[in-house]
Formats: structure tokens, C-alpha cells, sequence
């Protein structure tokens, strides 16, 4: 049985990690380093941006869990480590730096950076850092949760527990991103734990799986960060035979990962700069899955429709035209769409055209602060969710001034 636990990415066995601020943020009261530590090698895998310009943390880190091995991830906020001549060097010095205070050599370290691009990260306030960083390991998910925060308002976190071959399982996952996210890949920044047995293969066909319906159907500004990251940690403690290959264990597993991967969309998408609403398309009908995810990405992408859902307007038209040049195979004819949201539910469109509804209560659904999307194309059986977030002054107000 599956269910929602405390304790993050501290939940699993055999994990600790801790956040501080050791001066990288000019702010005092936001911390700006975080580590997590397993107490063994564990088993690895990650997956990255797409974009063609990459933080040299991304580098460095292809290069350590190459060999499917990590035991530690160390992570800053505040500067991304992107574009700067000396970024490989400095992100090699900050896991050397693991391996000097925490004892866990350098090539099994993961690394992270996200915040300002282009600008030079300066190792000292790292190096002052690590004593207490280190030091305060234990049960600090929430820590390290905040530690890793740029323009997020919230810390964003989960963990649940499964069954595995008579074993209870825990997986944990800590993340942050609220801009520069778009599909494929989408996470800006996430780290899963988890002590099931699975081998370093199984790990990385099981995300590389769950992102396609998970992370890259994510988008908050259409933007992809230079630094997205995310990976996960297998320690293998809660003592299931290990998962080599695909079978009902194989399949429980990507169930959890699928359920930890989805809620944490929700909080990204929820907290993306700027955003008062969470907003959720949910496509079906659709001849394909492919069709189906091009369809719900559209819309969740738009401008037009995220403006609409911050004035609660029920403007159906731009759902339609986004789907128009979604790239999906559909009838226009033939697609139905309806508004809902905890104070109930509209319909606003039958067969692709308008059909008489209250704008009184379409007004009252749209000012909830999470609105769900409903798209029928009546194709197919195929059905895909996309999540995003309204389009507000503030998105403008947060990126116009986030360098100076």
C-alpha cells in the first residue's frame, strides 16, 4: 500500500542531509548550500537539461555517476555556475571539498548549482560552509529543501512508503524551480532518495520512463534552464531483492516514483514566479499518447489562455486555438471543453463550438486556486496531464530585476 509519509529525502534508510547559509546569498536569513549524504555507495541515475547550453555542474556530474555510483549530492543556490571559464573547476573544488569534510570521495559526488548565470561562484564562502554544513547531517530534509530555493515561496518537498517483495520501501525527493521551466526536461533542480534495491540500469529506465509524463509535461514560462537536474539515489537498505528487471516490483517502483514525480509538478507549477493559480490540462480522447501530451503542453504553454485563468475568464477560444497548432492530430469538430475547479464545474464548449453557460459561474470556478482544464478531442483512447500556472504583473516584476 501506498502512502504519503514525512521525512523527505531523510524518510529512506541510510540518508541524512542539512541546509545552510554560508555566504553565497547576500541575504543572511536564506541559506544557499545543501547536502545530502548516503552512509554507502549507492546506486544512481539522472537525467538533465536538454538545453544545448549546460551549468558545468551538469558536466561534472556526467562524469561521477558514469560508472551508475554516487553517495552524496551537494547543491547551491544563488548562482547557477553557467558560462563562467572556471566552472568546471570550481564545481571539481566543491565536491573535493565533500570529500575533505565529509569523507565521501569526490567521484561519487553529485553536484548542483542554480541561480545567476554568467556570473563567477566564489568557492570561499563554500569552503567556510562546509564545517557546519557537515556537522549538522540528520533528519534536515526541510533544510536542505530550503537551501536549494532561489525565487521559490515555498520549500518543496515528499516522501512516501511501498512494498517491495514483502518490504516496506520509502522514497523521499526534495526540489525547487518556479522559472525557466518548459517541457523536456522541466524539474530545474530535483533529488529523490530511496532505499529500495534497484540496480543503476532499472533506476535509469524507471525516470528516464517518468519524466515523459511527469516532469516534461511541466511548464511555467516556456523557458529551459541551462542547469535542470534530476537524480536519484538507491541505498538498497529496506532489503527487497533487487530490482534487475521488469517485473511487478519493477512496476511498484515506477508507481511510487510516478507519485512522488507528479505531486512534486504540482508544487512547481503552483509556486511558478509570479503565479496565483495552479492550472491543470487534463487531455482525453486522443488517437495517441503522443497526440495526447502535444495537445495538453499547448495549452498549458500558452499566454493567452495562462492570462485568461489570472483574470477568470472564461475565454474557451484560446484553448482552442492552442490545440489548432498543438501539432496533435485532431478534429476541431469534434472537441469538448470544460472549466472545473473546487467550486464546481463549467462546460464551455461541445463539439468546437460555443455553447450558452454562466459567466457568473464560470467567474466563480475560474477564481479558485487550482483550475483543471478538461479537453475531450473524442479521437481515441489516449490521455495525457499537463501542468502550469497563470500568467501574472508579478512573472514581469520577478524577471525584470532577478540579476541586479
Amino acid at each position: 500500500m501506498l502512502k504519503v509519509i514525512a521525512g523527505g529525502v531523510c524518510a529512506p534508510k541510510g540518508f541524512k542531509a542539512n541546509g545552510i547559509h554560508c555566504g553565497i546569498r547576500k541575504n543572511r536569513e536564506k541559506k544557499d548550500l545543501a547536502l545530502i549524504v548516503a552512509d554507502g555507495v549507492c546506486n544512481v541515475a539522472c537525467v538533465y537539461t536538454t538545453n544545448l547550453v549546460k551549468g558545468a555542474p551538469i558536466l561534472v556530474t556526467q562524469r561521477h555517476v558514469a560508472d551508475g555510483r554516487a553517495r552524496a549530492v551537494i547543491c547551491n543556490s544563488g548562482n547557477a555556475n553557467t558560462c563562467n571559464a572556471d566552472g568546471v573547476e570550481i564545481a571539481d573544488k566543491m565536491c573535493a571539498l565533500v570529500e575533505r569534510y565529509a569523507g565521501v570521495p569526490a567521484q561519487d559526488v553529485v553536484i548542483a548549482s542554480t541561480g545567476v548565470i554568467g556570473q563567477p561562484l566564489p568557492l570561499e564562502p563554500i569552503e567556510g560552509g562546509m564545517p557546519a554544513l557537515v556537522a549538522g547531517l540528520g533528519d534536515n530534509s526541510d533544510a536542505a529543501a530550503e537551501a536549494i530555493m532561489t525565487t521559490d515561496t515555498v520549500k518543496k518537498q515528499i516522501a512516501v512508503s511501498f512494498t517491495l517483495g514483502g518490504k516496506e520501501c520509502r522514497m523521499g525527493a526534495i526540489c525547487k524551480g518556479v522559472g525557466m521551466i518548459c517541457p523536456n526536461m522541466a524539474t530545474m533542480l530535483m533529488f529523490i532518495t530511496t532505499d529500495a534495491a534497484v540496480s543503476s540500469a532499472m533506476l535509469q529506465k524507471a525516470i528516464s520512463a517518468d519524466v515523459q509524463d511527469s516532469l516534461n509535461m511541466l511548464s511555467v514560462d516556456r523557458d529551459t534552464s541551462t542547469n535542470d537536474t534530476l537524480c536519484i539515489l538507491a541505498s538498497g537498505l529496506a532489503g527487497n531483492e533487487e530490482i534487475k528487471e521488469e517485473n511487478e516490483d519493477y512496476a511498484a517502483f515506477c508507481e511510487a516514483l510516478h507519485t512522488v514525480t507528479s505531486a512534486m509538478c504540482r508544487k512547481l507549477a503552483a509556486d511558478g514566479e509570479g503565479a496565483t493559480k495552479l492550472i491543470e490540462c487534463r487531455v482525453q480522447g486522443a488517437r495517441s499518447k503522443a497526440d495526447a501530451r502535444l495537445a495538453a503542453k499547448a495549452v498549458i504553454n500558452s499566454n493567452l489562455v495562462k492570462a485568461a485563468m489570472f483574470g477568470a475568464d472564461a475565454n474557451w477560444g484560446r484553448v482552442l486555438c492552442a490545440l489548432g497548432y498543438s501539432g496533435a492530430a485532431l478534429d476541431p469538430d469534434k472537441v469538448d471543453v470544460c472549466f472545473r475547479s473546487a467550486a464546481g464545474s463549467v462546460e464551455v464548449c461541445k463539439n468546437g463550438r460555443g455553447i450558452a453557460f454562466s459567466e457568473e459561474i464560470a467567474k466563480q470556478v475560474l477564481s479558485e486556486k487550482e483550475i483543471v482544464v478538461q479537453v475531450m478531442l473524442n479521437e481515441g483512447d489516449a490521455s495525457a496531464t499537463a501542468w502550469g500556472c497563470d500568467l501574472t504583473y508579478d512573472y514581469v516584476k520577478i524577471n525584470g530585476d532577478y540579476r541586479t
